[in-house]
């Protein structure tokens, strides 16, 4: 597969350069970023949360945990984990658990921590949408792509 349609499409909307990086299958963002050789904290991660009917996309380094109770009172809702088929359904283009951490480009609220490494690091990397290639951008094309999203402090590192 390599990149996700909505994802490239959104790339491209955005006239964003990036680079396609190969890397062996991987099974978590930890296990990227070392078979990617990367570290864990330029390797962006999305995580779906959702309230109901309502959804978030929540994005921190892959060295980070999202601290739950913080990220309930920042939302101001109270927020779990979404399932596995709410992820497919929003992800349909991508591999099971390859989120791509671009909320906008499916249409998904987003929030991320600019307090993170991702807000300060001149690269940064993320699924494209399966789990053998990443995609590498700017640190400033990543906070262009997520110009849409909510900022807010709701993660530490691990």
């Amino acid at each position: 597969m390599a990149i996700a349609k909505r994802l490239l499409s959104y790339l491209r909307e955005k006239e964003v350069g990036y680079l396609l990086l190969p890397h062996p299958r991987s099974g978590s963002s930890m296990e990227t970023a070392e078979r990617a050789h990367v570290p864990g904290d330029v390797l962006a991660k999305g995580v779906l949360v959702r309230d109901g009917e309502r959804y978030t996309l929540v994005v921190v380094p892959s060295d980070y945990h999202i601290e739950l109770e913080r990220l309930r009172i920042l939302l101001g809702r109270d927020v779990d984990m979404a399932s596995e088929p709410e992820l497919e359904a929003f992800f349909s283009d991508c591999e099971r658990g390859a989120v791509p951490p671009i909320g906008p480009a499916y249409g998904v609220e987003t929030l991320w921590d600019p307090e993170t490494s991702l807000g300060r690091e001149p690269q940064v990397y993320f699924e494209a949408g399966d789990h053998e290639h990443l995609v590498c951008v700017t640190g400033e094309q990543f906070h262009e792509l997520l110009s849409p999203a909510v900022r807010g402090h709701f993660s530490h590192h691990i």
